[in-house]
């Protein structure tokens, strides 16, 4: 599986970005999708997740209300539109697979993971 991140960059508090994620290798399309960044010296973390359709999405409270998950499956993509970002946005980001038990969603790969794309944010 190639899993390749981009759209990161240095941006002001308050400011947006939109994140891309390319999959190959997988049926995209079955696959339930998560938004995963890893802050500067703390561990990687599942922010935001979405269904193999795109139906139905999860967001870690942090994010809430500022980030918005989606994909396109015709183009095996996924998106992280970033709003009103702060500085604790800064982190390496990452996307993989994710998997939801009952209501609680819970991080998981397809066995690699891409480079991610590093998002830095000044106040």
């Amino acid at each position: 599986v190639h899993l390749v991140e981009s759209g990161g960059g240095l941006v002001q508090a308050g400011g947006s970005l939109r994140l891309s994620c390319e999959v190959s290798g997988v049926t995209f399309s079955v696959n339930a999708m998560g938004w995963y960044r890893r802050p500067p010296g703390k561990q990687r973390e599942l922010v935001s997740t979405i269904t193999s359709t795109g139906d139905s999405t999860w967001y870690a409270d942090s994010v809430k209300g500022r980030f918005t998950i989606s994909r396109d499956n015709s183009k095996d993509t996924m998106y992280l539109q970033m709003n009103n970002l702060k500085p604790d946005d800064t982190a390496v980001y990452y996307c993989n697979t994710a998997f939801t038990y009952g209501l609680t969603w819970y991080p998981a790969s397809f066995g690699s993971w891409g480079q991610g794309t590093q998002v830095n944010v000044s106040s």
